[in-house]
């Protein structure tokens, strides 16, 4: 049984041994029958690039970007090309945004941030609250001093980027291999400094998916994965805000692709919460293992999104081992195009007839937009009045998602008036925010008209709303005065 000592997180300052973990390889089996499940997709129908070929099922393929390459010519012409999701590699961590105790700086961060979104992709913030790549001032505090300084410095850091980000590693690498918590200064502020962590960001931003992030828990079976499996499972029984858990994927040395890695993503997914691969690198950019863990999560409804922790081999803070989707001269891989077949396999065939009352939108920018001042949906045989306020309840990732984009750019619900916001419970009336505008546009509408939620926010774009604020949503009982189009 292979095992292997990884550093902690990509980006560190240094090295930092762990206890080895305990990793099963996937089996040849397991390989095939994910690539089995693989079809070439026509190619007429087919992206030319991952995160338009992952966008048309509704998900993000992203990379990690550091602020310092962005004059690289080569690097930055990948990274706005290829992917539709940034990550910070070290520029939004605690030693970044707040070097000195009450004195915050986003310069690098709100680079990355502005390059991203000038070029209309969406930005994940990474990581909020970690034992690793601390301040020094926060190193030398402890209990309720350091239990402050955290909370102080996710309000401070969240207040910034208020409403602009798609989601948050809200906590990262919390664990122990065995599935324990890890004895880092701050687990000896108290036992609860998770969930406080989680309710102070959930407070700062409401808009924002709150994630927790870690390492090693790919294999179902292992201790860690377990003990985050258990800690989620908590969380949402009790109550403490949490939407999605961030699977780092880093396939290292003596560790490849588990056999049962798709049921540790659904099994996470069925908490409730959405699922990503965050960090994705493997050795040696092995094909077999990017297009399984590719295929795992297009099996998953609830896995999201897609992020590699690099953008070229010689980017990676694994170069030796050639780990990522492009060759240091920038040149596609072969596993390059083993992700962008399984993604575009994905893809709704656009020759398949549309559901019933609906039909595949037009080309557009995927943004949902108010037309003038209404804030109007449809709700067909509603009992309401034309103008009365719509209650929409959470479908909470189930397959009765209800809205569809009509051919006359209406809104149209049937049945039951629901919308995919992970986070919510099933049936539970959903917050839905408007973004003013912004870039970080949060609902998707797919090929084949339904409308899904994406990352972080239960938002529409409704002018003349102020963004992050909430909606007021009326029914428009099938009058013409419809005000939601497809830019």
């Amino acid at each position: 049984m292979a095992t292997t000592s990884p550093p902690l997180s990509p980006g560190s300052p240094r090295w930092r041994s762990t206890p080895a973990r305990l990793l099963i390889a996937a089996t040849v089996a397991a390989v095939g029958a994910f690539s089995a499940l693989m079809v070439m997709p026509d190619a007429n129908a087919a992206a030319s690039t991952l995160g338009a070929a992952a966008a048309q099922s509704g998900r993000y393929f992203g990379t990690a970007i550091a602020a310092g390459r962005l004059n690289d010519a080569t690097y930055s012409t990948i990274a706005g090309r290829e992917f539709n999701m940034i990550t910070a590699e070290n520029e939004m961590k605690p030693d970044a945004t707040q070097p000195q105790r009450g004195r915050f700086t986003f310069t690098s961060g709100d680079q990355i941030y502005n390059w991203a979104t000038q070029r209309g992709l969406q930005v994940r913030g990474h990581t909020l609250a970690w034992h690793a790549q601390q301040p020094g001032w926060m190193q030398s505090l402890s209990g309720s001093a350091l239990r402050q300084a955290m909370i102080e410095h996710i309000n401070g850091v969240m207040a910034h980027y208020k409403g602009k980000l798609a989601a948050w590693d809200v906590v990262n690498e919390a664990f122990n291999e065995d599935g324990s918590r890890r004895p880092s200064n701050l687990q000896g502020t108290g036992n609860d400094w998770i969930e406080v962590a989680f309710r102070t960001a959930r407070a700062a931003d409401p808009s924002t998916k709150l994630c927790y992030n870690d390492y090693n828990i790919e294999n179902w079976t292992y201790g860690k994965t377990q003990g985050v499996y258990n800690m989620i499972r908590d969380f949402k029984a009790r109550g403490v805000p949490i939407d999605c858990v961030g699977l780092q994927t880093h396939f290292t040395g003596g560790s490849s692709l588990p056999g049962n890695f798709q049921t540790t993503l659904s099994s996470f997914a069925a908490l409730g919460v959405d699922v990503t691969l965050t960090e994705v690198d493997v050795t040696n950019a092995s094909t077999t293992q990017y297009a399984g863990l590719t295929q795992a999560c297009l099996n998953v409804p609830r896995c999201i999104g897609i992020t590699v922790w690099g953008v070229r081999d010689s980017d990676s803070w694994r170069a030796s081992e050639n780990p990522l989707l492009f060759d240091g001269g920038g040149n596609k891989k072969a596993a390059y195009n083993s992700v962008l077949n399984a993604l575009n396999a994905a893809t709704p065939n656009p020759s398949s007839p549309a559901p019933s009352g609906s039909s595949t939108p037009p080309a557009g920018t995927g943004r949902i937009v108010g037309a003038q001042s209404g804030r109007c949906v449809d709700v067909p045989n509603a009992s309401q009045n034309n103008g009365t306020r719509v209650q929409l309840y959470d479908c909470n990732g189930q397959a009765n998602q209800t809205w569809t984009l009509t051919s006359g750019k209406q809104l149209t619900v049937y049945g039951s008036r629901c919308l995919d916001a992970a986070g919510s419970g099933n049936g539970a009336a959903v917050q839905i925010y408007a973004c003013g505008g912004q870039a970080n546009q949060q609902w998707n509408v797919n090929a084949n008209g339904t409308i899904t939620g994406v990352q972080s926010g239960r938002c529409l774009d409704v002018w003349g709303t102020g963004n992050g604020q909430q909606m007021q949503i009326y029914d428009c009982n099938g009058q013409a005065n419809q005000r939601f189009s497809l830019s």
